[in-house]
């Protein structure tokens, strides 16, 4: 009874093992056997956009100055009745700080004392008029007096005579000077005026006013801090006007300056929001361009509502510009527009495979059909790789040739389209002979590939695609 239950347990352990050894043999990949990696053709939405970074800004801004120096003594209150600080929600004209305002004040009183003094200096100037008027009138009458005596009567001497008139005369020199120091001290006046008028003006810059009616952006003093005004006034308060209406400047490369527009939409997101698309449209596209480390950007100007307040000044924003879009047109990955059978071995790996320039009307002669010889797959050039990437990526409302490859009957089999809008990782195609729900062939795994388990160099450059072939090479 022992023998046969050891029996037992010693063809079940060679039945388990044998069974183990078959099931390891069958997966092992077999000389010539090629597994190809397939893709779905779908009916899609394609949108082809540039993508850019900019800055989230109001759209009007005012920076509120100084225009005279002192202290910062007080900030003025908000619509709430509280300090104004930052996201204070202010009106036109109301008060947003004043500065210490004693040495305006004195400047004020001193002016007007010299005003005064001026205006006494007029009155002195009348009352000499009038003196000397009277003077005038007095010298002028001795004067005939003497005319009439003349020097001939023996009742007025020569001296006389001369003095009178030179009485006469002077009178009236003191009553012109008279008159020319009323005109200066009228003058003293409107100079003492004016000076006056610049003190009082200084006195009232001291208050600092809200010139709209916006929200506080930024708050740049602090109280007891001390401005200068010289060349250039300094920045005391940012107000935007309005954060319901936001602005995005975005900086475009010169590359991609030429595919946009006004008028055209945009989305954007901010790190702020992630997942949350926000829309705008293209305002202008600035001239003025800048360059750095020979790198050429414009500066374009995106409108969007911000009627929930979620956007705030200077945040970061991605930017995409739609500047192509099909809806529901049949669409493959680009890897599939890019693969191309390669040389099968023992085939003549001279002979070149069909390409998406081929396809696109270019003659084909015999040496580069697929039927000239061998079984139908040679191998790939670099310049058939470039073109079929360059088929991939097609401009905007442009229509080229390309080639994707199905299986049937476990054959690759080419079939000729025609390639629309790309959104950089699928591409609209035309074509009879492809329809939705077809599968077409993106890459293939060899059986060197499959059998290789061994320890790779994590740093080493990629041979294709998940293992798959990219562009037809290895």
């Amino acid at each position: 009874m022992k023998t046969a239950v050891v029996w037992i347990v010693i063809l079940a352990v060679l039945g388990g093992g044998g069974y183990a050894a078959w099931r390891w043999y069958d997966a092992q990949p077999k000389a010539g056997v090629v597994s190809y990696r397939t893709a779905t053709v779908k009916l899609t939405d394609i949108t082809s956009s540039i993508s850019a970074t900019g800055t989230v800004v109001p759209e009007d801004v005012v920076d509120v100055g100084a225009q005279v120096n002192g202290l910062i003594a007080t900030f003025g209150k908000d619509t709430d009745g509280k300090p104004v600080d930052y996201r204070s929600t202010v009106q036109e004209g109301m008060v947003l700080a004043t500065i210490d305002e004693a040495l305006y004040a004195a400047d004020v009183a001193a002016g007007e004392a010299q005003r005064a003094s001026a205006l006494a200096q007029i009155k002195v100037a009348e009352a000499s008029r009038e003196q000397a008027k009277a003077r005038v009138e007095q010298t002028q009458r001795d004067w005939a007096r003497s005319e009439k005596l003349g020097t001939t009567s023996r009742a007025l001497s020569q001296a006389e005579y001369d003095l009178s008139k030179s009485a006469y005369e002077q009178a009236v020199a003191s009553e012109a000077l008279a008159v020319a120091q009323i005109t200066q001290a009228q003058a003293s006046v409107a100079g003492a005026d004016a000076s006056l008028l610049r003190s009082r003006r200084n006195l009232a810059y001291c208050i600092i006013k809200s010139p709209v009616s916006g929200v506080i952006i930024d708050r740049r003093v602090d109280i007891g801090q001390t401005v200068v005004a010289s060349l250039n006034a300094p920045s005391l308060f940012l107000i935007a006007k309005d954060l319901t209406q936001m602005m995005v400047l975005v900086q475009v490369n010169e590359a991609d300056i030429g595919s946009v527009h006004p008028g055209e939409p945009v989305t954007f997101g901010v790190d702020a929001f992630p997942g949350q698309v926000f829309k705008g449209s293209v305002r202008k596209v600035r001239l003025n361009a800048s360059v750095t480390q020979n790198v050429v950007t414009y500066t374009v100007e995106i409108v969007t509502e911000n009627k929930d307040l979620k956007l705030l000044p200077y945040l970061t924003a991605n930017v995409k510009f739609e500047t192509g879009r099909r809806d529901q047109v049949l669409s493959v990955p680009n890897a599939a527009l890019r693969w191309a059978p390669a040389a099968a071995p023992g085939a003549d790996s001279a002979t070149p495979a069909p390409t998406s320039a081929s396809a696109a009307g270019a003659p084909t002669s015999p040496a580069t059909s697929p039927q000239a010889g061998g079984n139908g797959r040679p191998d790939r050039s670099a310049g058939d790789k470039a073109a079929g990437e360059d088929a991939a990526k097609p401009r905007k409302g442009r229509r080229t040739a390309g080639t994707v490859w199905v299986l049937e009957d476990g054959t690759p089999k080419s079939i000729s389209v025609k390639v629309g809008l790309s959104d950089g990782t699928i591409t609209e195609v035309q074509s009879d002979d492809l329809k939705d729900g077809m599968t077409v062939i993106v890459g293939e795994t060899s059986p060197t590939q499959a059998a290789d388990t061994g320890t790779k160099n994590p740093f080493a450059p990629p041979t294709g695609m998940g293992g798959g072939r990219r562009g037809g090479g290895r």
